[in-house]
């Protein structure tokens, strides 16, 4: 059954030996490129427990997103199987005409998740700082809550203040001590997944970790920092695979890639002083909302000097951004540039950050791959990032259709 479900899906597997596990262990790494996995050797990399995975394990070789990359509507494609013009999570933070807050709670989404179909077939799930998981469907929650930030920590008070059940912390810090610190980082989260693991044995337990993100937005992706981080978390990585208890697949997954950034240029200067209007930035690539817009970033392209990238095809647009397919013209940005939204911006900047993600789904690819028993290793192929959900339903042997509420 698990396999015509896929196959229903349009998702192909590698073979398995025996049947699928019951039950599934999730651990997204925000930020990790598909290229930390293919260039390992060149990088050097020291992560024996990825590496195990790419051995032993199935790996795709990329895990192509959409429009737009960055962690809070990602993350809720991979557990819905749809894109953001459909789940509705649009971006980390709700338009200002919605008060610009975060979309913290599940009542906002417009799909179905996996979260909703293990409920319904009677089945548990937990879930460690994954977004949009406050009021989620959840039987044990540390949802991605937080007044304070520090880099990608987040302070455990606003946390415990709407976990479940409401003593959760409590009882992880029984077991583990350091637990209930300032600030939920990498390390206090595998301790959550290993409590819960020991303790609870959810059928889907999801864990998000941030480190990486935090450290390649501060120095760039692939740089000495950022490496380090990944091996720091590959020792976590490793803690929770020893972890597992039978019947348990591991699957380690991502929400997007990463790119360095070394200018940041501001199309609406340019747009100002021709008085055009509809340039829309939008980071990694520009719409072109009106016909002149369009026309105008063509000529700003052959004329070289604002970072203007590849034109994308209309068909591409509509596959991985179906909410702007009916834009005259997008562009995405050159190696190097991220479009700023501040119009009141210089037009080029050292940016605040090195490191960027948000744009265009094919600059960069994201992670998925999955160990466990009955799996024959292997490569598959570039999958879409709405595959993931079914994949995931199909490992627990879940009955899952994506699609709107």
């Amino acid at each position: 059954m698990r396999f015509l479900l896929l196959a229903a899906l349009g998702i192909a597997l590698l073979p398995l030996c025996a049947q699928p596990a019951g039950k599934a262990l999730v651990v997204s790494v925000d930020g990790l490129d598909q290229r930390y996995l293919d260039e390992a050797d060149r990088l050097a990399l020291r992560i024996p427990n990825i590496r195990r995975l790419m051995k032993e394990g199935q790996w795709a070789r990329g895990v192509e997103g959409q429009v737009p990359t960055v962690t809070w509507p990602s993350h809720t494609t991979l557990i819905s199987g749809v894109g953001p013009h459909i789940h509705g999570i649009k971006g980390n933070r709700r338009p200002k005409s919605e008060g610009g807050e975060y979309y913290w709670s599940s009542s906002l989404l417009h799909a179905r998740t996996l979260l909703d179909a293990l409920k319904a077939a009677g089945r548990t799930s937990a879930a460690i700082t994954w977004p949009v998981t406050v009021d989620a469907p959840l039987t044990w929650n540390l949802p991605e809550y937080f007044q304070r930030r520090r880099g990608g920590d987040m302070d455990v008070r606003s946390i415990e203040s709407r976990c479940v059940p409401a003593d959760l912390v409590q009882k992880i810090a029984a077991v583990y001590p350091a637990f209930p610190r300032e600030w939920m980082e990498d390390r206090n989260r595998t301790m959550a997944a290993l409590y819960l693991l020991k303790n609870a044995q959810p059928d889907l337990l999801l864990v998000h970790l941030v480190d990486l993100d935090s450290e390649a937005h501060e120095n760039g992706p692939f740089t000495r920092e950022a490496n380090a981080t990944l091996e720091n978390i590959d020792e976590y990585l490793g803690q929770m695979m020893r972890a597992l208890p039978v019947g348990y697949a591991f699957v380690l997954v991502s929400d997007h890639g990463f790119e360095k950034v070394d200018d940041e240029v501001n199309l609406a200067v340019a747009a100002r002083a021709e008085d055009v209007h509809g340039v829309r930035p939008m980071g990694g690539f520009v719409v072109a909302a009106t016909p002149e817009a369009a026309r105008f970033l063509r000529a700003l392209k052959a004329g070289g000097r604002h970072g203007l990238g590849r034109e994308i095809p209309a068909d591409e647009i509509a596959r991985l951004a179906p909410d702007l397919a009916s834009s005259p013209a997008l562009f995405e940005s050159a190696p190097g540039v991220y479009f700023t939204t501040n119009e009141t911006a210089a037009e080029h900047a050292k940016p605040g950050e090195a490191g960027k993600h948000g744009h265009w789904p094919t600059r960069y690819r994201a992670v998925y791959a999955v160990w466990g028993a009955g799996l024959t290793a292997g490569r598959l192929p570039i999958i879409q990032q709405t595959e993931v959900a079914g994949r995931l339903a199909s490992i627990v042997g879940l009955p899952f259709a994506p699609g709107p509420k």
